[in-house]
């Protein structure tokens, strides 16, 4: 038999038979990792511990201990196929098509004439752990196209017929069985069942999916399911799951009454008067803090000429985003075609394009609260987090080629001054790179990526790398938020371009009075105003900062004799810069009060016969039980300094 090489995570080599599986390799170093061993991973391929290693190879074995992620792919793969075997061996009829892993889990979608109810969903799952608990093996085996196709045919499997006929000719089928039950599966899978974790998953919930995303196809049902490693991250996970309800911004902007959506106009957003406090409050802020950081703040028309798109690159690489816009032009031939801009940029270098620019002139800092539209499926759509048309704080910074790492810490201090004041003490960044669709050379991407690269790390700033996810026009940089309950929302960005002042012929007059071009770093700190401000609400829970709330107090009467002091409490609150309204319904204060709460109204005076003889009133703060006796004098001081934007304290 011939031999290979397998040279193991510490250096050393050991001899093994040709064809020599991963399992075989555990067990000869040890009893016990063999019985551990969940996958291996082979020359840098996540590898099923059957598979059979032809030649020499790099190779570590994986256990769940040891290799969260691969443990947890492995997991959810396998619940995947147990929960269809689960389906099956309860109603013997339905026929399976897919199951895939997904973000925290699985789904798999399935041909069943009756829908599932929770109830079912929880008779799955008890039969899902009495397979975990059979311990039944995993074994594989590559089988030739004629002999798949009659198997699912004589198990009247249609779906597994078609997925067959897609898959490419040169590409081995393997057939995967968890003890009698079988699946087409490209693997890798664990030894046995009994390897996953009996008590660490959930199925969560049913939905509607059309098979192969075809809506002239059968529509499926498919089941989520969630899983970990342990019934401990089980549990950490479903609280979160809890927390995000109870903040989905979608439920608070109802009962805070911020905004609301609506058929007629899909993926835009009706502000009503109190979300567009909260949204003015956070764009006077970001002008202030623009101000400061030098920039100078423009504005740039909605509709323009498919021309501009086309010289900078959208129309080619963008146009499947855009609204186009075709209006009929008095003495034209034919229809001028527009489009609504899905961004600023382009606009921005037709004002840097005006007059003539020195390198005396550079950086030049232009800002923006551009309005841009993007189409987003509307299956995309979520609230406010995800939208057609929104407002971003936008920015472009020209500037030199030597200017770059300068500006580049500039705008890392600048945007963790603005995090820190929204409440973000903290946040990560990855580093995106050139994606397949771009443009510009590969020579051009080299040098912004490298410029981009060395000015993070001059900043001194860690980051991770995010493969292929750059902009078609340069690299950039993602700042990532994490918010109270652990979530990721990637925010701003700032990216490296070399291409745009190209096409679109910018230029300036260097110290040695020849033209060249200026470098473009676009820039978002809070990204669109419209997401931010979702993801301000679920942070907070609704109860978002005094300075931002936009109903900062509510001075409710007890008694109708407290009326007019009430309006003078208001308007005295009001001349200090605090938002006060009045309540002098004939309702009882126990119902006022809890109906301010659920509006998330930061503070509650209440004033009855006694406030009004004292000239006091009794205030009440969000979340807390025991009210608070304060003279006048006291608390219209107090709230009007905690009224003031952290910027302005």
């Amino acid at each position: 038999m011939a031999q290979i090489s397998l040279t193991f995570p510490d250096g050393n080599a050991r001899s093994y038979d040709k064809g020599v599986t991963p399992a075989e390799v555990a067990s000869s170093i040890s009893t016990s990792l063999g019985k551990k061993a969940i996958s291996a991973t082979v020359d840098g391929k996540h590898w099923d511990l059957q598979w059979p290693i032809e030649a020499d190879a790099k190779i570590a074995i994986n256990t769940i201990k040891d290799n969260d992620a691969e443990a947890l792919e492995l997991i959810r793969h396998d619940l995947a196929h147990i929960m269809a075997r689960a389906v099956q061996e309860i109603w013997p009829d339905v026929k399976v098509t897919i199951g895939p892993v997904i973000e925290n889990g699985w789904y798999y979608d399935f041909d069943r004439q009756e829908p599932f109810t929770p109830e079912d969903l929880g008779e799955i799952e008890k039969k899902m752990k009495e397979i975990i608990n059979r311990r039944d093996p995993v074994t594989t085996e590559v089988w030739e196209r004629d002999r798949a196709v009659a198997y699912y045919e004589a198990n009247n499997e249609p779906y597994k017929v078609e997925l067959i006929d897609a898959i490419p000719g040169d590409e081995p089928l393997r057939m995967y069985w968890h003890g009698h039950w079988q699946d087409l599966c490209r693997g890798p899978h664990l030894q046995h069942t009994g390897q996953v974790p009996a008590d660490a998953f959930k199925l969560m919930s049913v939905a509607g999916a059309y098979w192969r995303g075809d809506s002239n196809r059968a529509m499926l049902q498919r089941i989520y399911g969630v899983a970990f490693k342990n019934k401990e991250d089980l549990k950490a996970h479903l609280h979160m799951l809890e927390e995000a309800a109870k903040r989905d911004h979608r439920k608070l902007g109802r009962e805070m009454d911020l905004f609301h959506m609506q058929e007629e106009a899909p993926g835009q957003i009706f502000w009503h008067p109190n979300g567009w406090t909260i949204y003015t409050q956070l764009q006077d802020y970001m002008r202030r803090q623009q101000q400061r950081g030098g920039y100078v703040e423009v504005n740039t028309p909605q509709v323009v000429d498919r021309k501009l798109w086309e010289a900078s690159g959208h129309w080619d690489k963008y146009q499947e985003n855009m609204f186009i816009v075709e209006v009929d032009e008095e003495h034209a031939r034919e229809k001028a075609v527009n489009a609504l801009k899905p961004m600023n940029c382009p606009c921005h270098v037709q004002i840097f394009n005006q007059g003539l620019k020195s390198y005396r002139d550079l950086p030049l800092r232009m800002a923006e609260f551009g309005s841009c539209n993007r189409y987003e499926p509307s299956g995309a759509l979520h609230g406010i987090m995800r939208v057609r048309g929104f407002t971003q704080d936008d920015a472009h910074i020209f500037c030199r080629e030597d200017q770059i790492e300068a500006e580049t810490k500039i705008f890392i201090d600048f945007l963790s001054t603005i995090y820190k004041d929204l409440g973000f003490e903290k946040f990560s960044i990855k580093f995106s790179d050139r994606p397949d669709t771009r443009a510009g050379s590969d020579e051009v991407w080299d040098k912004s990526e490298a410029a981009l690269m060395a000015a993070t790390k001059a900043a001194g700033c860690e980051f991770e790398l995010n493969p292929g996810e750059g902009a078609f026009y340069g690299p950039k940089l993602e700042f990532v938020l994490t918010d109270a309950i652990g979530r990721d929302w990637q925010c701003g960005t700032l990216q490296v371009d070399f291409v745009l002042p190209e096409r679109l012929d910018a230029n300036y007059i260097g110290e040695d009075g020849a033209k060249h071009r200026p470098v473009m770093l676009h820039r978002a700190t809070l990204g669109s105003f419209e997401r931010f401000i979702g993801i301000l609400i679920e942070e907070h829970a609704g109860k978002l900062p005094f300075w931002l709330a936009p109903r900062q107090v509510v001075v409710a009467s007890i008694v109708s004799d407290a009326d007019d002091y009430v309006h003078e409490v208001v308007a005295a609150l009001k001349a200090a810069g605090v938002r006060a309204e009045a309540d002098i319904r004939n309702e009882k204060i126990n119902y006022k009060v809890r109906e301010h709460s659920v509006g998330k109204v930061p503070v509650i005076l209440a004033i009855g016969k006694k406030e009004v003889e004292d000239r006091t009133v009794s205030t009440r703060r969000l979340g807390e039980k025991q009210s608070k006796v304060q003279s006048l004098d006291e608390i219209v001081t107090e709230l009007a300094a905690q009224a003031l934007p952290p910027d302005l304290t």
